[in-house]
């Protein structure tokens, strides 16, 4: 087995933006030691949480090395730097792993897609770029792309690739993936509502989205797997289960950023093409969050 990222609960942060859509690094940096001080276990910055479809290449690098400096070596952080284009993937991946990153996470190519001997040679070619471990990222909601399990057993051959996260939502893709690929790479939950069912077939942890407003809860949830209380831990999933349906009720990252903004921590706006959420969606969310004690 290849060394591990991270064990636990990683958070896949937002990006705050001020009022006329800049990135405001003050609240970045509160948003990084809020999730470190409540136990996240490592920082994925620039994922698709993170807006990083909007950003300039100037403003992707600065916020790797600003997560960077910010977290210093507390936690791992994990640069997203996929692309569908294999050149700029390589860049990039490169750049990232220049300014500090522990770790890289690449999607899948979108719009233009690729076959699967086409991922093969695109993950392939910035594994071979770079000197930090690389975790795919299988999201094919978005993407429009699904990994196949031999493509992922082929590529879990390289020695800089090294986890999964799984976020097809497809629990029989993923025991299928686990039973394939498990003692080759790490595989994490891409999604709130699978923790505790990807974790009992062996999965290393998650890339949260609900950690933005439980992260200690998140973490406690992922830490009760690890020690086989799965019963426990499928409690706490169970109990949060609205709330994390609900973090997902329009287009990520909408309505997580105006959860963190009902609990005053100014995630800002989110950058167009993404839009403010809907009053009705709103107030659906917001009496979740009421529900679970984080606003009043």
């Amino acid at each position: 087995m290849k060394n591990t990222i991270f064990t636990g609960a990683a958070i896949a942060i937002i990006t705050p933006m001020n009022a006329d859509g800049s990135i405001n690094y003050e609240k970045l940096g509160e948003l990084i030691d809020f999730q470190i001080e409540n136990h996240t276990d490592a920082v994925v910055i620039c994922g698709t949480t993170g807006e990083a479809s909007t950003m300039t290449d100037e403003e992707h690098l600065e916020c790797i090395r600003f997560a960077v400096e910010r977290t210093a070596q507390r936690v791992p952080v994990i640069a997203g730097t996929g692309s569908n284009d294999t050149s700029y993937a390589v860049e990039l991946s490169k750049e990232a792993e220049a300014v500090g990153a522990d770790g890289l996470l690449l999607v899948t190519p979108y719009y233009n897609k690729t076959t699967q001997s086409g991922l093969i040679a695109h993950f392939t070619a910035v594994a071979n770029a770079v000197n930090i471990p690389i975790i795919l990222y299988n999201i094919p909601g978005r993407t429009g792309m699904n990994m196949d399990v031999a493509t992922v057993k082929e590529l879990a051959k390289h020695p800089n690739i090294v986890a999964v996260k799984e976020a097809s939502g497809n629990i029989s893709y993923a025991a299928k993936l686990i039973a394939e690929c498990g003692d080759m790479i790490d595989v994490y939950s891409g999604n709130d509502d699978m923790i505790v069912p990807i974790m009992s077939l062996g999965g290393k942890g998650v890339i949260s989205v609900l950690s933005h407003v439980l992260p200690k809860e998140t973490h406690d949830m992922v830490q009760l797997c690890l020690d086989n209380n799965f019963a426990e831990a499928a409690k706490l999933q169970i109990k949060y289960l609205d709330l994390i349906n609900n973090l997902f009720i329009e287009v990520n990252p909408i309505p997580v950023k105006a959860a963190v903004n009902m609990m005053g921590m100014g995630a800002g706006p989110c950058r167009l093409p993404l839009c403010e959420m809907s009053e009705e969606h709103k107030a659906v969310l917001r009496a979740s969050m009421e529900k679970h004690g984080l606003i009043k």
